[in-house]
């Protein structure tokens, strides 16, 4: 590959174009907001998101998607999981023919309970073996800041899986190839999920032992779930499920487990929201859609459903934890 579109520069889109170019690849971002992409055009700074990272010379930004996607052999869409299918709609008739397209979102649509790569291949009328995710422990602003990471490309075509990895390997981000698709999307999705439930553990004040307990439970879920809908059990205890999870449940960078936290202190739904300054925490509208995926499959997944009644139910997140751990209990005596 020699020429990669991201579309969303956001800070994960910004990054992930910035681990690219950092490659060797050339890297076109767009940015929803003209005075965002003029921006990193003059300062090669994207301010609003990752303020002090200075990008590449061979990453060039642009608010027209059709120039982004002109000639990209690779079209990495770095949209919220939610405005996938709304973003796609309008880029499909401008995607290169026979581009990788590549998801960075970590979510369930809801209504429609699709994994991205679902949503993508249904939007654009593409193979599945012509889609890839991204997953893994990947906090954008260490990656930006060119601290050591590894990741997760995952698609079923192995082959293309291997040219997605070349593109943006370097000598501080590491991606592996997967042909398990599903488990590396459910992954990534559920683990927003948990750490909202970390989050709320930790502003109530409750400490490593519990954030253990959250997490490995999460996990337990999370592998029932997947392996109720095909995917592969190691791939829980690979990057994609244990290395996401404890990164996005144990950091402070983590937008899930920021916004969990506000709501253990009292925070109002919309007064976690207006704190995060219109930055998406995914498992606030996922932990719903998953929680009717599971219901679907008859997969029991205790968190999920407790951060559901949460977010939207209006329960107080102090009854949370300890209901948690008796449910949990009972579910492992059946």
């Amino acid at each position: 590959m020699d020429r990669v579109a991201v579309l969303g520069a956001g800070s994960w889109g910004t990054a992930f174009a910035k681990v690219v170019a950092d490659s060797g690849t050339d890297v076109v971002l767009w940015a929803r907001r003209a005075e965002v992409a003029d921006a990193i055009s003059t300062s090669r700074v994207n301010a609003d998101y990752l303020p002090g990272v200075t990008l590449p010379a061979n990453l060039s930004a642009t608010a027209d998607a059709a120039k982004a996607l002109d000639g990209a052999q690779a079209v990495v869409l770095a949209v919220p999981s939610q405005t996938l299918r709304a973003n796609l709609t309008g880029w499909r008739t401008s995607l290169p023919e026979g581009a990788t397209l590549v998801s960075l979102a970590k979510g369930v649509e809801l209504g429609t309970l699709k994994r991205m790569s679902e949503v993508i291949r249904e939007v654009a009328g593409v193979p599945e073996d012509q889609v890839a995710v991204v997953s893994g422990p990947n906090l954008a602003k260490e990656i930006a800041a060119e601290q050591p990471t590894a990741t997760v490309i995952a698609c079923t075509d192995h082959d293309r899986a291997v040219d997605l990895q070349h593109a943006c390997s370097n000598s501080y981000f590491r991606p592996y190839t997967n042909v398990d698709v599903v488990g590396c999307e459910l992954g990534g999705a559920c683990k927003n999920v948990i750490a909202l439930a970390c989050g709320m553990a930790a502003g109530l004040g409750f400490g490593d032992n519990t954030m253990a307990s959250i997490i490995t439970r999460g996990l337990a879920e999370t592998a029932r779930l997947g392996a109720a809908l095909g995917a592969d059990p190691l791939t829980f205890a690979g990057l994609a499920g244990l290395g996401d999870l404890v990164a996005t449940c144990a950091s402070p960078l983590s937008r899930n487990r920021s916004f969990g936290e506000r709501l253990g202190r009292g925070d109002t739904l919309a007064q976690a929201q207006e704190a995060a300054h219109g930055q998406v925490a995914e498992g606030v509208k996922s932990c719903s859609s998953i929680r009717e995926l599971a219901a679907r499959v008859g997969v029991d997944m205790p968190i999920t459903d407790g951060v559901h009644q949460v977010c939207h139910e209006g329960l107080d997140p102090r009854v949370l934890t300890a209901a948690l751990l008796g449910r949990e209990r009972k579910a492992e005596r059946q």
